[in-house]
């Protein structure tokens, strides 16, 4: 279905089944065995992965349905599926990095993965030098002998600073430095592989899956060596997709353009009155003019901005508390891209290992508050907004 529109393709994911017939969905292959009748086919299929299926942490008809269709939505020649979006991570790092290796990182990342290479760094000695996301010769003055990964977010969270992802990998090009890119905050919007990326990575609990109601990660690979050699280390790390998991993602993927689109339009509406809204000292979402990456997102992203902002109410760090707990319609809950609103408090929560200098190095203020918002009106959203602001002024 190549010659297809990627959003007819989500709708139709490969399906692995009978030859005679085929099911209209992606059945779920629960079971983890699989049985051969010729000795050298077995053996043959523990040399990568899209062998015969052997073992359900090697290989899952379920879960290579979902592999196939990420790959395919990022344009990737093969994709690796995790148990979570930290478990795609830590796969991809830990298989291209080992001791001494050298990081070049996107200043503002997101807490679990800024947390993942201080640990990387307090373990194995792999350095990291952290650079601004739009400046390609902060990227080539940290290049050294030993920087094997330049890793990027499309758009980072909390701060919705936009990566300039085609210049940053072009700075990198030719070095053997393999630029790793998280694009969980924007699927659809930004295909990173065809833009100069070798891996791209999602926590498809997010977006992907769309629903509150999976959790998952996943890779995508420009290179099906690079593809091979990090799920050669997923086997030995273990953070395989369960395939009830992949096949909830599955679902997901097949309403995710309508979503995205209504979430990041919402997203720019509420964005534009929290703008003008005395109580508030400053919003962050690149849909903005005012924001630093505007003209940057506008070039980058394809059909909207995303649909994560953050604001910093006026008051400081307790009426950011406050706006948080007086929120009615919206939930006070972690996580993004559901299909309800969701809020929190970064600096408390998934930036709560950060102090105060790593905060504002992240762009992460003590108030800042993010929105996910989800499918509900954006009109009952702005209400359920303004009275929370109002319980939040100082």
């Amino acid at each position: 279905m190549t010659e297809h529109h990627w959003e007819t393709r989500a709708v139709h994911p490969p399906v692995i089944g009978p030859d005679a017939s085929r099911p209209l969905g992606v059945p779920i292959y629960q079971g983890h065995l699989f049985a051969f009748d010729d000795a050298a086919a077995m053996a043959e299929a523990f040399e990568g992965p899209d062998g015969a299926f052997i073992y359900g942490r090697m290989g899952n008809p379920t879960v290579r349905s979902l592999e196939r269709a990420v790959a395919d939505l990022e344009g990737g020649a093969g994709a690796l599926a995790a148990a979570s979006g930290m478990g795609a991570i830590t796969t991809v790092l830990t298989a291209l990095l080992r001791s001494g290796d050298h990081v070049i990182a996107q200043s503002s990342l997101y807490g679990g993965t800024h947390g993942l290479l201080h640990d990387l760094a307090d373990r194995w000695g792999v350095a990291v030098t952290h650079v601004p996301g739009d400046d390609p010769d902060a990227v080539r003055a940290a290049l050294r002998p030993e920087t094997r990964v330049l890793y990027l977010e499309t758009i980072a969270n909390p701060s919705t600073h936009v990566a300039d992802v085609s210049a940053l990998a072009g700075a990198v090009r030719g070095t053997g430095v393999l630029t790793v890119v998280d694009n969980t905050f924007t699927p659809v919007l930004c295909r990173p592989l065809l833009q100069g990326a070798d891996v791209s990575v999602h926590s498809v609990t997010k977006y992907l899956g769309g629903h509150a109601d999976v959790v998952g990660g996943a890779a995508a690979f420009a290179d099906p060596d690079v593809h091979r050699r990090v799920w050669r280390h997923g086997l030995d790390v273990g953070a395989t997709a369960a395939p009830h998991s992949a096949w909830l993602v599955l679902r997901g993927m097949a309403t995710l353009a309508m979503r995205i689109e209504r979430q990041s339009r919402t997203t720019l509406d509420l964005a534009r009155r929290l703008e003008a809204h005395p109580a508030v000292a400053s919003v962050a979402y690149p849909g903005l003019p005012g924001h630093p990456q505007h003209v940057l997102a506008t070039r980058a992203l394809d059909g909207g901005y995303g649909a994560v902002l953050s604001f910093e109410p006026a008051g400081g760090r307790d009426a950011g508390r406050a706006f948080i707990e007086s929120v009615r319609l919206a939930s006070l809950a972690t996580s993004l891209g559901d299909v309800s609103t969701l809020v929190m408090h970064p600096a408390s929560t998934s930036h709560r290992r950060l102090d105060a200098a790593g905060l504002a190095a992240a762009g992460i203020g003590e108030a800042t508050v993010r929105i996910a918002p989800g499918l509900e009106h954006p009109d009952d959203l702005w209400n359920d907004i303004e009275q929370a602001l109002a319980k939040a002024a100082p």
